[in-house]
C-alpha cells in the first residue's frame, strides 16, 4: 500500500467514526427530548427521589381534598359521614381526625343532620344474607335501620336495588376502630 492510498484510508475511517458518533449523539438528544416532551405534556413518569414514577401534585391535592373533613359537621368528639364521597371520619374530642376511610353505602341514606349511637351489636346477619360484625346503629330512614357494619368474611355489599338497606358496610379493620370508637350516644354528623 501506497502512502497516499494508506492516507486516504485512515481519512475515511475518521470520517465514518465521525458520522457514527454525530448519529448516535443525534439519537440520544431525541430521546432525550421526547422524555422531556413527555414529562411537560404529564403524560410521561414523574421520578420520585428513587426514580419511580410519583403522581403529579393535582392528582395529590385532590386526594387531600377528598379526605379532608367537611366543614359544617359539627363540634366534638364523633362520627362524620359523607353521603356524597362515601366516606367515614373519626374525630376526638380535640377536632384531630383519628381516622378516615372510605365505606359502600346501602340502598337507603339517612337525612342529612345530627345523629346518636343509639345500639350496638357485636354480630349479627345483614339484610343481604351476609354475616356482619361491629353493628353500630343510629338511625332510620323511612322506616330502615341505617348504621356502620363490616362483613365477617371482608366482603363488599352486593346490593339488590329493590332491597331496602340502610347498612353502611365498611373494610373489618375499620369496622373494628368504628366499635371501639363509637360507644352508645356517640355522635353521628351525616353530611352531604
Amino acid at each position: 500500500m501506497t502512502g497516499k492510498s494508506a492516507r486516504g484510508s485512515g481519512v475515511f475511517v475518521g470520517v465514518l467514526i465521525a458520522l457514527a458518533f454525530a448519529v448516535v449523539s443525534f439519537l440520544a438528544y431525541q430521546a432525550a427530548a421526547a422524555q422531556n416532551d413527555e414529562r411537560k405534556s404529564g403524560n410521561g413518569p414523574r421520578a420520585g427521589t428513587d426514580g419511580s414514577p410519583s403522581p403529579s401534585a393535582s392528582a395529590l391535592d385532590r386526594k387531600e381534598a377528598e379526605r379532608a373533613l367537611p366543614t359544617d359537621s359539627g363540634t366534638g368528639e364523633r362520627v362524620v359521614y359523607s353521603l356524597r364521597r362515601d366516606r367515614v371520619w373519626l374525630v376526638g374530642a380535640n377536632e384531630k381526625v383519628t381516622r378516615t376511610y372510605e365505606v359502600w353505602p346501602g340502598t337507603v341514606d339517612p337525612e342529612p343532620g345530627a345523629y346518636e349511637v343509639t345500639s350496638r351489636t357485636e354480630n349479627v346477619t345483614g339484610t343481604d344474607g351476609v354475616p356482619v360484625e361491629n353493628v353500630v346503629v343510629f338511625g332510620y330512614a323511612g322506616g330502615t335501620v341505617v348504621g356502620f357494619s363490616a362483613a365477617v368474611d371482608g366482603s363488599q355489599p352486593g346490593l339488590d336495588q329493590a332491597e331496602k338497606t340502610g347498612g353502611i358496610r365498611e373494610r373489618t379493620d375499620d369496622g373494628e376502630a368504628m366499635w371501639q370508637f363509637a360507644t352508645l350516644d356517640t355522635k353521628v354528623s351525616v353530611v352531604p
